[in-house]
């Protein structure tokens, strides 16, 4: 791998040191702290090329340091928790966060999910803004409109709904969005269905009953750019 600038913040100095040691050996460069206010001051001054941020942090939590670096920034953030519910996972994406891995995890597991976001960062730009029914992208802002509005959305809400508007009408499983989305050919499938649930609540005038974003059983998702009649 590149000399990428990974900075990560953990206050378990062995977690902390067992990450630093094993990323700097494939050729990151790394800046580790303790503390979110640490952190949120040295990724002011220069935002790295992806950022690893636990949850539970004394000074400000890991969700607050998420949401002051989406107020200047889009770098990718992988959040660590010892909380593995889907209501935490919820929480930590809301916050800002890209990718979440749950405590016990493997190193190996960890470079992996790097490499995946900073070769989706690094990729060639995306084509201009576009129209699809509904709904608006703007390439070069990374946002999105539906039926006028602008939504608010993460890296990854905005990542999943384009690849979704760019296959409209057409039944998408759990693994290719993986696979097309977070870059993985191997994940956790809660993943996708907390995004989904995420983005039809920012989209769907009735998350309960959409007419966007439908539910396959069995099978994926099916995405219409223009909305379905109840």
């Amino acid at each position: 791998m590149d000399s990428s600038r990974v900075v990560v913040v953990e206050d378990d100095p062995v977690v902390r040191g067992a990450v630093g040691d094993y990323l700097r050996a494939r050729g990151y460069r790394l800046d580790a702290f303790a503390d979110g206010v640490a952190a949120r001051e040295a990724i002011g001054a220069e935002v790295p090329d992806l950022v690893i941020v636990d949850r539970m942090l004394p000074g400000i939590s890991g969700d607050e340091l998420c949401r002051a670096i989406r107020e200047g920034s889009d770098v990718p953030i992988i959040m660590l928790t010892a909380l593995g519910e889907v209501e935490q996972r919820i929480e930590g994406f809301e916050a800002g966060a890209d990718d979440y891995l749950a405590k016990p995890f493997a190193l190996r597991e960890l470079e992996l999910r790097v490499d995946a976001l900073l070769r989706r960062s690094m990729r060639a730009p995306a084509p201009p803004a576009f129209t699809a029914g509904d709904f608006e992208i703007d390439a070069a802002r990374r946002k999105a409109r539906v039926r006028g509005t602008e939504i608010a959305l993460t890296g990854r809400e905005y990542e999943l709904l384009v690849h979704l508007v760019r296959n409209s009408d057409r039944t998408i499983s759990r693994d290719e969005i993986l696979r097309e989305v977070w870059g993985w050919s191997f994940g956790e499938p809660s993943t996708v269905t907390v995004h989904v649930r995420r983005l039809r609540e920012k989209i769907e005038e009735d998350p309960r009953e959409p007419r966007y974003l439908h539910t396959v059983w069995g099978a994926g998702y099916r995405f219409s750019a223009k909305a379905t009649e109840l």
